[in-house]
């Protein structure tokens, strides 16, 4: 792929992947860093609009949604991940909602936070937004706008590229060997749990024939991202599975979000990927052996706290060549016992969580539902989540609940989680 090639907004995933006109020679510094530190952070920085986002960052004094812009990326400079992945970062065809964003937010120092440059750069397309032309949340009519479109799109968007997602990397990316998975269809995973309508006598029936025949399985997109640690690569796992509710009794989305964690289960396990097809066409999953790292904000809980199905986060978090460094942080802790409510049923220890969801009698409470996963022969130097206690001063950025936020934080309801491995035959 080339910089200077025309990007479409919608389409097939390598083909609309995005590389930005950064990649330049990364600092020697970036290739030497030993443990390299992989993030996953859902920054919420998602817009009501198509290009909204865009046009927020290009002007970085007009906004007031910029000061939570600017938390987000403070936290960004003071954690210094190697690696991140960007959830909910809103995808436009020209790039300029990511650009500005590592030029005028992140290339500038936020309060006594240093910069920190991404040489390299991704953003891809997602099926958030894309219509499919069916009626696909069962309300009689296909939707033209607003929610009834989302309901009725590949995964639920109001525009095309709404809550998609970017990797930003200080170590050079391989885009020629980028794998994306976009157009994957849901029916052609083996055993895939298709949702069943329960008025009817025939199992696995809400979407019809028609529909299962172009239904897609991922909600944004799953990408296969190799990162070249010196003279290594590592396999970054990207994606962002749909949450587990906003749906009826036949629980599309719950059994969607299992299965689009399952891929990645698969993908990783030899002999179990062979199905696996990518958006050019080539098939099967990652190659034994391989060192990767799943990131992402999967919408499960490993405790099952919440309302996604039994079972859904441990179909990775089980694997024998999965680690789970099981990052923490005190500031969850804290936070379960000054709101209560739903998190007092939880079976999930709160040290763990990276969410700050409602309490309330119809919210899931707090819960793990963002990872950075190494694979096992990756060694883990370090892992944690960037929830500070009330009485740290840098607990302002990601705050409490307040309505005054256009999503309810300083930053965002989610907490970035990181990781740091030893890549053997990273330095160079």
């Amino acid at each position: 792929m080339s910089p200077s090639r025309p990007v479409p907004a919608v389409g097939l995933a390598l083909a609309g992947a995005l590389v930005l006109p950064l990649l330049t020679a990364a600092p020697a510094a970036a290739h030497q860093r030993d443990p390299v530190r992989f993030a996953s952070f859902n920054v919420s920085m998602f817009r009501a609009t198509e290009g909204e986002l865009a046009a927020d960052l290009a002007d970085a004094d007009d906004e007031a949604q910029d000061a939570e812009v600017r938390n987000v990326a403070a936290i960004v400079q003071r954690q210094r991940p190697d690696v991140l992945l960007l959830n909910e970062f809103d995808f436009d065809a020209g790039g300029v909602a990511l650009e500005r964003f590592q030029e005028d937010f992140l290339g500038v120092g936020q309060g006594d936070a240093d910069p920190i440059e991404y040489p390299y750069a991704l953003a891809f397309p997602s099926n958030t937004g894309v219509a499919t032309g069916f009626d696909l949340n069962g309300d009689g009519q296909v939707g033209e706008e607003g929610r009834a479109y989302g309901d009725d799109s590949f995964g639920f968007g109001e525009f095309p590229g709404q809550y998609a997602f970017a990797v930003l990397s200080r170590h050079p990316i391989d885009t020629d060997d980028v794998r994306t998975f976009q157009t994957f269809r849901w029916a052609d995973m083996p055993g895939a749990r298709l949702p069943d309508d329960p008025a009817t006598p025939e199992p696995a029936d809400w979407y019809s024939p028609e529909e299962l025949e172009v239904f897609r399985l991922s909600s944004k997109n799953h990408v296969d991202v190799p990162v070249r640690i010196g003279k290594r690569t590592v396999h970054v796992l990207a994606s962002h599975p749909t949450p587990p509710g906003f749906d009826g009794p036949e629980d599309r989305n719950g059994t969607r979000n299992a299965d689009e964690i399952r891929f990645w289960a698969d993908y990783v396990t030899p002999g179990a990927g062979g199905y696996v097809y990518d958006d050019e066409g080539r098939t099967g999953g990652l190659a034994g052996g391989e060192p990767f790292v799943v990131m992402g904000d999967l919408n499960a809980d490993p405790a099952d706290d919440g309302n996604g199905l039994p079972g859904a986060a441990d179909q990775l978090l089980a694997l024998p060549q999965v680690r789970d460094p099981l990052p923490a942080s005190e500031g969850a802790v804290e936070a379960t016992a000054l709101q209560g409510g739903a998190n007092l049923a939880h079976e999930g220890d709160p040290a763990f969580d990276t969410a700050d969801f409602s309490d309330g009698p119809t919210g899931p409470g707090n819960l793990r539902v963002d990872y950075a996963l190494p694979s096992r022969g990756l060694r883990v130097t370090g892992a944690g989540v960037f929830w500070p206690p009330l009485e740290d001063p840098l607990s302002r950025l990601t705050g409490v609940y307040d309505p005054q936020y256009t999503n309810g934080f300083p930053s965002s309801d989610h907490r970035m989680v990181w990781v740091d491995v030893a890549v053997r035959g990273g330095r160079r």
